[in-house]
């Protein structure tokens, strides 16, 4: 690589680095625009996640509790709603074969604390306009229809989302970014990123604008450890199903799947027939990141058990892959794009795992901010100044092992027919919801 000029420098190649890069070179071509990823494109998060490309985006429902704050909760819920649909579309334009398609994500409700918070959500989300266009509210009968577990109670299906190949959505828009005119440099890993020019390992890059995208690897970084913390998420992937298996699953419009618990769980049916399944999370002392883990690791097998749980008829099937890896959480839950014109620095993520969709639309906001163009987008309540950063160690690992560790216990009580309210308003108030 060697040191070079650019008008932009980005730092980060997974959908926050690249939805910024892809902007910015259509808003104004010719912008020497320069992305330096420290391993391959896609390594992260955007390379391996369930490939939810859903409506959700944290804050959200806070927003839209609030008379005060409705209007723009609205406004933020539909432009999530756009991003959804924007990615499609772009998909199509731009040749990318990532198996987009827009079936909706169904969340099931599987005993009486989860249909009340689902009957809560379609209630909020029907105060504040939304209607069948966006949501469906079913009952058992059809819940289990669309997919096939004992477990529905009811559910709803949201139908702003869509299934994706992640790794295949982050490879072809990379291709795009380059097509659009930017430079993009892996394994190029930085060691100092800060106004006016990025170091890394490979060269420098002097730019009046620098932006940050590391998402859950932003600890590494110098003088920013603190801004994120990286929540790990775990996966496993079945081998190809029979067609007798999928009469029995459902899914016939690739529906995104989970069920209503607290410690999120996330399953879709992949192009080649299998069933792609996670949950998260898992917090390392001193914001420890975890490259690599063998199938043997003891995190999926709780992964394993949730899913045949879900759907016992693949209790006997052979699961084939297993992976995981970090993601962002700010200290309040909020994703945030921020961006100082004084200094021409900026930065964006924090998605808590719903960073898809997310990270097209914050990426989006953050090319129309650095070319000062305004839009509705730009006004959104996610665009602010830095967050708060969390607490020096032990502290924030004693925070959050207990955060998770009350989620699962007031999950593990609603399966017996409990109501831990405490417990779920301990979870709630630390976790930002």
């Amino acid at each position: 690589m060697g040191p070079c000029d650019a008008d932009v420098a980005i730092v980060g190649g997974g959908y926050s680095g690249l939805w910024t890069a892809y902007y910015l070179t259509r808003l104004r071509p010719g912008l020497r625009v320069v992305l330096l990823e420290a391993e391959r494109i896609g390594f992260g998060a955007s390379g391996r996640n369930g490939g939810w490309c859903s409506c959700h985006f944290v804050g959200v429902e806070a927003l839209l509790a609030r008379a005060a704050t409705r209007p723009v909760g609205i406004a933020l819920q539909r432009a999530v709603f756009e991003a959804v649909d924007e990615i499609g579309r772009l998909c199509r334009s731009e040749r990318i074969d990532c198996d987009y398609h827009r079936g909706g994500m169904l969340h099931f409700a599987a005993n009486e604390a989860e249909l009340h918070r689902l009957r809560e959500r379609r209630r909020l989300l029907e105060a504040c306009g939304f209607g069948r266009e966006d949501h469906l509210w079913m009952d058992a009968g059809e819940c289990r229809r669309r997919l096939g577990t004992p477990l529905a109670l009811g559910g709803l299906l949201e139908r702003h989302a869509a299934a994706v190949d992640p790794a295949r959505l982050v490879l072809g828009l990379a291709r795009a970014v380059e097509r659009g005119g930017a430079t993009l440099f892996e394994e190029s890993p930085a060691v100092l990123v800060e106004p006016g020019r990025v170091r890394s390992v490979a060269g420098e890059v002097q730019a009046p604008v620098v932006l940050r995208a590391t998402e859950g690897y932003t600890p590494r970084l110098p003088g920013v450890a603190r801004d994120v913390i990286p929540v790990h998420s775990w996966m496993i992937a079945t081998e190809p199903l029979s067609d007798a298996l999928w009469d029995e699953i459902g899914l016939a419009d690739r529906e995104l799947f989970g069920d209503g618990r607290r410690m999120v769980t996330y399953g879709q049916k992949t192009r080649d027939g299998r069933i792609a399944f996670g949950s998260r999370g898992t917090y390392r002392f001193g914001s420890r990141i975890e490259e690599r883990s063998g199938p043997d690791d003891p995190h999926f097998a709780p992964v394993r058990a949730r899913l045949i749980e879900m759907l016992p008829m693949l209790e006997r099937v052979a699961i084939t892959h297993a992976w995981g890896g970090p993601l962002a959480i700010a200290r309040d839950g909020r994703p945030f794009v921020t961006f100082d014109r004084a200094t021409g620095f900026g930065a964006i993520g924090g998605y808590t795992g719903s960073g898809v969709a997310a990270a097209h639309l914050a990426g989006r906001s953050l090319a129309e901010i650095v070319v000062g163009e305004e839009s509705p987008r730009t006004a959104l309540p996610f665009v602010r100044g830095r967050p708060r950063r969390w607490e020096i160690e032990p502290l924030r690992w004693v925070g959050i092992a207990s955060v998770l560790r009350v989620g699962e216990a007031a999950d593990a009580a609603e399966r017996r027919g409990r109501f831990p309210r405490l417990r779920d308003w301990f979870f709630r108030t630390m976790a930002g919801g």
